[in-house]
């Protein structure tokens, strides 16, 4: 079994998560069994939603405060029906408005407010309690109840005191014990004292063996408990970002991203590397030999893939332009938002889309308007490009910080030439300077004015000067050496 190894994963969720999707894919192609789990508690949301919504399947889905139960990742499936049977009759009434609901008892402020899925179903996630003013209960619903939040009063606010977990029949499997933010698990043979602790019992409780692989996407508060545990399983760390801090480091001294850091102190503990671009692995190769003294093994293998290359079926629309990322600071949506609306001065025929979603959104929409670009700068929001890429002549990135990239990838192999600045390790893996986009030299010492201007310089240069053509066909050509078939290969040479 291959068990993979993460925290989170939302709605907007990174490029980590996106990453684990394609491989999930790439592992069932060539019948590798996996597993993908996730540590964080998720209590917004059902977590089977949001998995589901980026291509896992709910067999390949391990969440740690589940395990420990019979529950089963699913789809919420528990309905308001439901929840009134559990109810006594007639002593409520009942209002919604929208995606909440009302159950109103009798006395002063005694209520349940009801959050269902969506808008108009009326499938329960969950529902909190009211007596007599305050917060007292939290239940969390997917096709059972699978736990519940207990709360008090304290300090003028409601205190979660202890959140108890449920197998499918209503009994107790374990309980989480929390006294400011110090959390305990109590279960009925043994006391655990720490979340990290609560991963190392879980990885204990896989019973590894010499023909299991753990891949760990992101160590943090989990990399020394899953390490720990190990026994004789493979361990492979995946590298999703860049590994270290240039401004730290000199020639006695590696800063390495705190991400990272702990993991390649263990190197001796760890059976390989993976990173996304050969010029990464090259760069790693050279800084463990110097500031080490260790050779370790490092594969590179894309984090995604093409199933196939995506042609347009009509042409082109003209003078297009298309960003996708999360509506982070540091994708800088901002600084292309600004190019374009300069370069719309020499060339008034561009138009481009923005998709994804973010905490930036409302910061992007009044910079659009304040140029009055809202005619040819679009939000789109969240949305499956697939079968976008290639109705746009351009992709412009923003981003000084790519470990790879999905939607650079995703964008040559629609066709599309592509703009960036020529930082590690993304845009240079996708983009040949002058043949498929430009590349934009950067350093230290410049101004976010001269990277705009740098932008505005680019997109003018590329639909007054360039060969679009040509750029679209090598975008192209680039792109075969990325279709899944070539990278399922490099997976089978890990998992056998």
């Amino acid at each position: 079994m291959i068990y993979n190894f993460n925290l989170g994963i939302g709605w907007a969720s990174s490029g980590v998560e996106y990453a684990q999707s394609y491989r999930a894919a790439m592992l069932r192609n060539i019948g590798a069994d996996a597993k993908f789990i996730f540590t964080d508690m998720f209590v917004s949301e059902n977590i089977e939603h949001m998995t589901r919504n980026i291509g896992f399947l709910d067999s390949e889905i391990i969440w740690l405060y589940t395990f420990f139960t019979d529950q089963k990742i699913a789809p919420v499936s528990y309905t308001l029906n439901d929840l009134k049977e559990t109810l006594p009759s007639g002593s409520y009434t009942y209002t919604r408005n929208q995606k909440t609901g009302r159950i109103m008892f009798q006395g002063t402020n005694n209520f349940y407010t009801v959050y269902f899925t969506d808008e108009k179903s009326d499938r329960v996630h969950r529902v909190e309690m009211v007596s007599g003013g305050f917060l007292i209960r939290k239940d969390y619903f997917t096709y059972s109840r699978v736990f519940t939040e207990y709360y008090a009063p304290l300090d003028k606010k409601a205190h979660m005191y202890l959140r108890r977990f449920f197998n499918e029949d209503g009994t107790v499997a374990y309980e989480e014990i929390n006294d400011d933010g110090k959390v305990m698990y109590q279960f009925p043979d043994q006391l655990i004292c720490s979340k990290e602790e609560l991963v190392g019992y879980m990885v204990s409780r896989l019973n590894l063996t010499k023909d299991d692989l753990l891949l760990i996407d992101r160590t943090t508060g989990i990399g020394q408990a899953i390490l720990r545990h190990a026994g004789e399983a493979r361990v492979g760390i995946v590298i999703h970002a860049d590994h270290f801090s240039e401004g730290g480091t000199d020639e006695n001294y590696i800063l390495w991203n705190n991400y990272y850091e702990y993991s390649f102190a263990m190197d001796k503990h760890v059976d390989f590397y993976v990173t996304a671009t050969k010029e990464q692995n090259e760069l790693l190769k050279e800084q463990f030999l110097k500031y080490r003294g260790t050779a370790p093994k490092i594969y590179t293998i894309p984090v995604g893939s093409l199933d196939e290359l995506k042609y347009p079926t009509v042409n082109r629309r003209p003078y297009s332009i298309l960003t996708a990322s999360r509506l982070a600071a540091e994708k800088h949506i901002d600084w292309i938002i600004e190019a374009v609306a300069e370069a719309w001065k020499k060339v008034p025929q561009l138009s481009m889309d923005i998709y994804g979603k973010g905490g930036e959104e409302k910061k992007l929409r009044e910079l659009i308007k304040k140029h009055g670009a809202e005619n040819y700068i679009i939000l789109r929001g969240q949305q499956n490009l697939k079968e976008v890429y290639q109705d746009y002549e351009l992709y412009l990135s923003g981003s000084t910080s790519e470990g790879f990239g999905l939607t650079l990838m995703e964008a040559i192999g629609g066709g599309l030439p592509i703009i960036g600045f020529d930082v590690r390790y993304g845009n240079p893996a996708f983009i040949d300077d002058g043949e498929n986009g430009y590349l934009i030299s950067v350093n230290e010492h410049m101004t976010a004015r001269q990277k705009i201007e740098e932008l505005t310089d680019r997109l003018i240069r590329l639909f007054t000067e360039a060969d679009l053509d040509s750029f679209h066909e090598h975008s192209y050509e680039k792109a075969r050496g990325f279709l899944t078939k070539e990278v399922e290969l490099r997976w089978k040479e890990i998992v056998g």
